[in-house]
């Protein structure tokens, strides 16, 4: 079975825990980091994680969890399909 992918964004004021917190997340869903990208500019955390979300059917739940941690911890953290965010994205 082929892998379905997603892409999680996370867009902040750096502080401890972001990584732990968004991972924790991932993990209680079962969900696999394949790839993991972050950033500190100035101030502002940035993070791009590629994931496998092929046991999740509907991405709306993971993205009410990251709405709720991301209003927690003031994080803008969003997730898409993969597919979705190459045709948002495509130069």
């Amino acid at each position: 079975m082929e892998k379905r992918r997603a892409v999680v964004s996370v867009v902040g004021k750096d502080q401890v825990g972001i990584i732990a917190s968004v991972t924790n997340i991932l993990a209680d869903n079962q969900v696999n980091v394949l790839d993991i990208s972050q950033t500190i500019l100035q101030d502002f955390f940035t993070m791009m994680m590629v994931v496998d979300v092929s046991e999740i059917e509907n991405l709306d739940s993971l993205q009410k969890q990251f709405d709720e941690l991301g209003d927690k911890i003031g994080q803008k953290i969003n997730i898409q399909r993969e597919e979705i965010f190459q045709s948002m994205h495509r130069i």
